[in-house]
């Protein structure tokens, strides 16, 4: 499966909007990957979470290109404009599929920052291919051991992710996410934000991507993968490859009143790193901090990626 083109139900366009950033595709790990980039300098690769595609850091990307970076934002294998393949979701290739696009933008790194899904492939990247990774930035996403951890043991945190559980389920997941014009994306958009809730026609950008087919069903490989290979072989192997530790400069942010990741299931995961590790708590912002308070979202990252010497 390759990505809808314009002829499809719901056209490209939205997933291309006009703006400062220019849009092109490029190709990494054996797939097409749509990326958007504005600005000149080191560069800084944006991963977006659930249930959204690149566009959640239009906010950041002008901010990041007015201080002097090149931020490049890029739709992750199966959503967006990027490439639908059949297979390819569990979280090693898939830090691959980013990697494998630092490269192909001819840059010798990257500073990643990734949110939710993004931040946990960001963690992932960071030590795979840790010679490819700058700096690291995490927002509403514990380290993947740290996460895997608080999944099964904490019965808050598994209620507060229940969402994930949910997508275990063949077929029904997929169907959920896209009736009544993907309705559910906006209901769990609105209901994982904090007070400063999403503008209606932000949302209803984020329900129309979702409803370019196969969008759902890819968007929901990944944590398939991360519940069922819990005991296989697989998962046991990537849970042990991830005790190898961070080893780059760490920012971790995380909205206080996230209901999806607890701050106790994500604080802790700087036991990680070896390296510079800053955690930054938002005050009354939820599961999207870098939309819901862009501003200070911004300000925090752009001031970290240029303080020379970060401390912890």
């Amino acid at each position: 499966m390759t990505a809808p083109d314009s002829g499809s139900a719901t056209p490209l366009s939205v997933v291309r909007p006009d703006g400062p950033w220019t849009h092109r595709d490029v190709a990494a790990n054996g797939a097409r990957f749509h990326i958007a980039e504005v600005g000149d300098g080191p560069l800084v690769l944006l991963l977006h979470g659930f249930p959204q595609f690149w566009w959640t850091w239009r906010h950041q990307m002008t901010a990041l290109a007015d201080a002097g970076f090149r931020a490049v934002a890029m739709d992750l294998r199966g959503v967006g404009g990027s490439d639908r393949t059949p297979r390819g979701y569990d979280p090693a290739n898939l830090a691959l599929d980013i990697t494998g696009v630092v490269r192909s933008l001819g840059e010798p790194d990257a500073a990643l920052v990734g949110h939710d899904l993004g931040g946990y492939l960001a963690w992932t990247a960071a030590v795979m291919r840790p010679k490819l990774v700058r700096r690291l930035v995490v927002s509403s996403m514990p380290h993947p051991r740290r996460w895997r951890s608080a999944m099964l043991s904490d019965l808050s945190q598994t209620r507060a992710g229940s969402h994930v559980w949910g997508f275990q389920r063949p077929w029904l997941p997929e169907r959920q996410l896209t009736a009544d014009d993907s309705a559910l994306v906006g209901r769990l958009i609105r209901d994982w934000s904090g007070p400063r809730l999403p503008d209606d026609e932000d949302v209803d950008v984020y329900r129309r991507a979702m409803s370019i087919p196969s969008t759902a069903h890819c968007s929901v490989e990944p944590y398939r993968w991360m519940v069922r290979s819990l005991a296989r072989p697989d998962g046991v192997q990537f849970n042990r490859r991830m005790k190898r530790p961070v080893r780059v400069p760490t920012l971790h942010l995380h909205g206080s009143l996230d209901p999806v990741m607890r701050t106790r299931s994500a604080a802790g995961s700087g036991e990680y790193v070896e390296a510079p590790y800053r955690w930054r708590l938002f005050d009354g912002l939820g599961h999207f901090p870098h939309e819901e308070d862009p501003v200070a979202f911004s300000t925090e990252l752009v001031n970290w990626l240029k303080d020379p010497e970060p401390d912890r």
